[in-house]
């Protein structure tokens, strides 16, 4: 691949588009779980009486639940870019290297 194909290919309006969702979705997620990992470690600094409540007078603690609730969210968000990176990313990465082998 010559350094001219590389600048068409940089050019190239799929490309661009290419390039933009996949920085949206990966700060936006990033974003996300900074925020509910953030918010936990301030919950804890800041109020640890409120994680350390019992659950309807059980072992269980508040915190415990707020922190298996971060793990389930760390999944779906997981989950919800392998979708989007399969069903929006990908097919428009192929149409790009079709394009461009052409």
């Amino acid at each position: 691949m010559t350094p001219d194909d590389i600048e068409r290919i940089h050019r190239h309006p799929d490309f661009l588009q290419l390039v933009r969702r996949k920085q949206r979705l990966y700060w936006s997620l990033s974003l996300i779980m900074l925020v509910v990992y953030f918010g936990f470690v301030l919950l804890v600094a800041f109020s640890p009486a409120t994680l350390g409540q019992s659950l309807s007078g059980g072992v269980t603690t508040v915190g415990m639940l707020v922190g298996v609730v971060i793990v389930l969210l760390a999944f779906a968000l997981t989950g919800f870019y392998v979708h989007r990176a399969n069903h929006v990313i990908d097919p428009l990465n192929d149409k790009l290297k079709q394009e461009c082998a052409a």
